[in-house]
């Protein structure tokens, strides 16, 4: 479990990792980033409570650079990946087990139950769990199991992690699909079994998200120009999106301005189509039971759905046209735009 600043929220992961029932040995290694909201603190108390929690200090704060430390760290032959925004049910690790040998896959990764706390971080959930929201990947809301491109955390072969190479640490963002991408390349199955589910809670503020999302968008471009085709089409959307809306805003001052008149204004309306199309979808589903129960739930998804798209989209076109460099999610470190304190 890579951690930072995470202390709203570590405690009650802890306990339903060290809860799962299962008849075997287990650890559970905390990565821990420089926090500097007392989520250290709160880990060293919680390790004193339990021997099978382990520390690992990662001061570079990377996600895959903790994952590897951790993984380095650890003893036993099946690494579960958890983190400090999720919350497992008892019988997980057990279950994933059971499908990482019927299936004889090196990952296993169930659905991503988005879940809030607040008016805002429900709407974010109820994004997070519709195909509208993130574009429909199985751990989303999928119910058909079978190979994936990716999984969601995963319960992982470790034989298979050392073979390929274990995360990639220039990778800040989208480093769980590049693994996978390499896994499946190596010959071995990503499985997806829609019975393992993991309660995660999202972003708690508008420009928490906004930065979450532009700094995923942007490693996503960053993978592009690393992997070319081997990205799924549906990562293409939200750019797409954001390109029309430009267009649609050029078109729209050069029609104002007169620069643009008569049947050449005419066929270039055309690009409002889907630009309307769009805002009538986000209407359509903040509106309708996907946007929750009450006025202020349907305002928050109408607003929660764009703001995820936009963000991502704008974050993707920068990483293709200039690579991620050393972009970082910044959304767990309040006003910070380093993951170093």
């Amino acid at each position: 479990m890579p951690v930072l600043n995470e202390r709203a929220y570590l405690r009650r992961a802890v306990e339903t990792v060290l809860a799962q029932d299962i008849d075997a040995p287990t650890e559970l290694i905390l990565a821990l980033g420089p926090s500097n909201d007392g989520t250290t603190e709160l880990a060293h108390e919680l390790a004193r409570g339990d021997t099978r929690i382990v520390l690992v200090d990662n001061p570079a704060a990377d996600i895959p650079v903790g994952l590897n430390l951790a993984i380095r760290a650890g003893r036993y032959p099946t690494v579960v990946r958890v983190d400090a925004h999720s919350e497992l049910d008892r019988s997980y690790a057990r279950s994933a087990l059971q499908t990482l040998d019927r299936v004889r896959a090196a990952n296993v990764g169930g659905v991503m139950h988005a879940d809030g706390r607040t008016p805002f971080q429900r709407a974010v959930a109820r994004a997070y769990n519709s195909p509208i929201g993130l574009g429909g990947g199985a751990y989303h809301g999928g119910t058909q199991e079978g190979e994936a491109e990716s999984a969601y955390l995963g319960v992982m072969r470790r034989d298979v992690l050392e073979e390929v190479g274990l995360f990639d640490e220039s990778i800040r963002r989208g480093e769980d699909w590049e693994l996978n991408l390499r896994i499946r390349r190596a010959g071995y199955r990503v499985w997806f079994d829609p019975s393992l589910s993991v309660t995660y809670w999202p972003r708690e503020s508008w420009t928490r998200l906004v930065r979450q999302f532009a700094a995923t968008g942007r490693w996503r471009g960053e993978l592009v120009r690393r992997f070319g085709r081997g990205n799924s089409l549906r990562f293409f959307a939200p750019p797409a999106l954001v390109l029309t809306i430009l267009l649609a805003l050029v078109v729209a001052v050069l029609q104002l301005t007169g620069v643009l008149t008569g049947w050449w204004s005419v066929a270039a309306s055309l690009v409002y189509v889907p630009v309307i199309a769009y805002a009538v979808l986000i209407l359509a589903v903040a509106l309708g039971a996907g946007g929750g129960h009450g006025w202020r739930d349907k305002l928050w998804s109408a607003a929660v759905l764009p703001t995820m798209h936009l963000s991502w989209g704008w974050g993707f076109l920068g990483g293709v046209i200039g690579g991620a460099r050393d972009t970082v999610d910044t959304s767990r470190l309040g006003s910070r735009n380093t993951p170093l304190p």
